[in-house]
């Protein structure tokens, strides 16, 4: 289950990544994280920019509205993507996962 949380008219969530995957999708949660698999390596950001461009496309957004908040050089990640509400934010996560509702 997806924890989100929503401040200053943005939502940030947990991501747990799985860098050098055959493609680049969302596979489900993993410890209240959104699992993704990213068919880029972890290597000079090559990872982080295919997350950013992955997490845009699912909420309709640009890449510029999506930023890693923390845990840029690791596997697990808080992704914050701004002009987004918890409302729409579970709309669109809960069409693939089991979102928390508060």
């Amino acid at each position: 289950m997806i924890r989100l949380t929503e401040k200053a008219g943005a939502v940030t969530f947990a991501v747990r990544v799985q860098p050098r995957a055959s493609e680049s999708r969302i596979v489900g949660a993993l410890e209240g994280a959104l699992k993704v698999r990213l068919a880029a390596p972890p290597v000079d950001g090559a990872a982080n920019e295919e997350l950013v461009r992955l997490i845009a496309r699912l909420f309709g957004v640009g890449q510029v509205s999506v930023e890693i908040r923390a845990g840029a050089s690791g596997r697990q990640k808080l992704v914050r993507v701004h002009g987004v509400d918890t409302g729409e934010a579970r709309r669109v996560l809960g069409a693939i996962v089991e979102v928390e509702r508060n």
